[in-house]
């Protein structure tokens, strides 16, 4: 190299940072599934791309992380329009209902379905374009005020209304848990979210059963594997936030 040292271009230092991030997520959660039991493919990986760049998260698509979750429409747009259907696009964040119509069709999933309002637009649209859409009712297991989402007991009542909304599939529930520094605190918001999974579905109230649980982010991702996660959601563990 003649004598020169050689520095990595900024966009190969991110690449190999990001494959490091992989690496030690992955590890972290095989470990969380053989605490608990299950099987890795039982978990599906949601990299969060809202704080990072169009670049950071094109290379985490083409480093095999092709579920991606933005919260904010205007602020997906640019990596939706650079990376297309290269991902499958989930909307994980506060979703207001004149955003609807710039979501439905972009986005296969929407985590954060919570009130009648919402749910009858993104029926309305998805019907007048021909879709039906995949949706995690959001619980907000916790009580916090700060949280969106439908209180524990309004679950089951909310979820029999979806039953006469066609454009809509629900197949799962979501929760955010409080931010704990002591990880291991979260468990009872999750085991709450998994039982009432649970008792929706041995209450028959929607035609098909809804398995999935959309729940765990960076803090706290291996508490929510050992619960029951279907899919977690990992923004600065997995692809940082640049």
């Amino acid at each position: 190299m003649n004598g020169q040292e050689h520095h990595l271009e900024p966009s190969e230092n991110r690449l190999a940072q990001l494959r490091e991030r992989i690496r030690s997520t992955e590890a972290r959660i095989a470990a969380a599934c053989a605490r608990a039991g299950r099987a890795r493919n039982e978990i599906g990986v949601i990299a969060v791309t809202k704080y990072v760049s169009v670049e950071t998260a094109a290379l985490a698509v083409a480093e095999g992380l092709t579920h991606a979750g933005e919260n904010r429409v205007q602020d997906a747009l640019p990596k939706l329009q650079h990376i297309g259907d290269k991902a499958v696009w989930h909307f994980i964040g506060h979703l207001q209902s004149n955003k609807v119509k710039d979501v439905v069709g972009r986005f296969a999933y929407i985590h954060s379905l919570d009130r009648l309002s919402l749910a009858k637009e993104i029926n309305r649209i998805a019907l007048n374009r021909g879709l039906r859409v995949r949706c995690f009712l959001q619980v907000n297991v916790s009580g916090e005020e700060t949280k969106h989402g439908l209180r524990p007991e309004q679950l089951i009542p909310f979820a029999a209304e979806l039953a006469n909304l066609p454009g809509i599939e629900p197949i799962g529930l979501m929760t955010m848990a409080p931010y704990e520094a002591e990880p291991e605190a979260t468990r009872p918001v999750f085991r709450g979210l998994r039982e009432l999974r649970d008792e929706l579905n041995a209450r028959a109230v929607l035609p098909d059963p809804v398995r999935e649980l959309s729940m765990g982010m960076s803090n706290d991702f291996e508490i929510a594997i050992e619960e029951g996660a279907t899919w977690i959601r990992l923004g600065s563990v997995l692809v940082g936030r640049e």
